[in-house]
């Protein structure tokens, strides 16, 4: 907690990078302490995909002070001053490698299957619900206000590597039969819609990215908590051992299948909007791109109501007869995330009115003015 509020706090570049680095070693410990039998394969991947990522931003952070001459790391005094396209370009891929990697953004996604199935439920919910934001929030803090240009040069192949990324997570965790896995490529999905809406340079692509981050923790956060309920029940990972679990623990396939409509987007629940609007945004100045990203939600339609349907329905496991019900401990752990859910899909505007002057000022910074108005409550504006 101590290194997440340095992260998100810091208006010192180098500073940032320091809490950037040391939040990797309790997550280390987590997953490699307390996780499942591949734990130490896990964890040290975790561990040193984000290390190189973080060494080239370190190269990045140095580049960055020798070249605008500023002799300080504060962020405030380094905006405007690489005017060079050239020198911003390279900063630019170097702070993007590392923020790409902790989102994580296809292609460099490649640790969090394995980090998200064996950290611990609580660990895993911890790994997807706040730290991968490091990542985004790089993005927003860093990478568009610090280099504009490169942003702009760079933006179209983020959004379609951002779009790659929505489509191919889905496809992955449809042919998933370990659940957590699974729970894990959805966040990878969620993670291209994030990057699709961060780099339209829209206001409603930008204010459904930095909600989308939000719900995302909320909604994926949730599914794992659950999901390792479920588990210290079964002692297995994989979907075939259950079935009819909802029948002999309705408290448990109830909230399991809120959250899970949760995670497909559905609407009158918060990713809903989140979602809406980074495809609204992004179809604004990117309109196949939108195509191709919103058909990510009939996919993830498929890989929930699979996961819901082979675990939750059908005929009762021999096995599943003997699990117990979430007990009021446990569904006090996961309540608070849902009621959040519920009320943010039906009420968001609390949240927007506190975004939406932020994106404006970002977009401000990258040169970019919103091709559209915005879209009145929905986006938390007047009617």
């Amino acid at each position: 907690e101590f290194f997440m509020i340095g992260i998100f706090t810091a208006t010192d570049v180098f500073l940032f990078y320091v809490f950037f680095e040391a939040s990797l070693v309790p997550m280390y410990f987590v997953i490699g302490s307390f996780g499942g039998p591949r734990r130490q394969y896990a964890a040290m991947k975790f561990f040193l995909y984000s290390l190189a990522g973080g060494l080239v931003m370190l190269a990045a952070v140095i580049g960055l002070y020798v070249s605008t001459g500023s002799r300080t790391f504060a962020i405030a005094d380094l905006i405007g001053k690489v005017p060079d396209n050239a020198t911003q370009k390279w900063l630019f891929v170097g702070f993007f490698l590392a923020f790409a990697i902790k989102a994580p953004l296809v292609p460099f996604h490649t640790w969090l299957p394995d980090a998200g199935a064996e950290a611990p439920a609580g660990g895993a919910a911890l790994l997807v619900g706040l730290l991968d934001k490091i990542g985004t929030f790089g993005f927003l803090r860093y990478c568009l206000p610090l280099f504009p240009a490169a942003s702009r040069w760079a933006a179209p192949t983020i959004l379609i590597l951002s779009v790659i990324g929505v489509l191919y997570a889905a496809f992955l965790a449809i042919g998933q039969r370990d659940m957590k896995r699974l729970v894990a490529y959805t966040s990878v999905a969620h993670f291209g819609f994030i990057g699709l809406g961060i780099f339209a340079f829209t206001m409603q692509g930008g204010s459904g990215a930095v909600f989308y981050m939000v719900n995302h923790g909320l909604s994926t956060g949730a599914l794992f908590i659950l999901v390792g309920l479920l588990i210290a029940r079964g002692k297995s990972r994989n979907i075939a051992d259950y079935g009819g679990t909802a029948k002999v623990t309705p408290v448990l396939g109830g909230l399991f299948l809120f959250a899970g409509m949760s995670a497909l987007a559905l609407p009158g629940l918060s990713t809903f909007v989140s979602e809406f609007l980074v495809l609204v945004g992004t179809f604004t100045r990117y309109k196949g791109l939108a195509i191709l990203a919103a058909t990510g939600i009939v996919l993830a339609a498929i890989y929930v109501l699979f996961l819901y349907q082979r675990a939750f329905q059908g005929t009762v496991h021999e096995k599943v007869t003997k699990f117990r019900d979430l007990n009021p401990r446990e569904v006090l752990a996961v309540a608070p995330l849902l009621a959040l859910i519920l009320f943010l899909g039906i009420y968001p505007k609390p949240v927007l009115d506190v975004i939406n002057p932020a994106v404006k000022a970002t977009l401000s910074d990258v040169h970019q003015t919103d091709p559209v108005p915005p879209l009145g409550p929905m986006a938390g504006g007047k009617k």
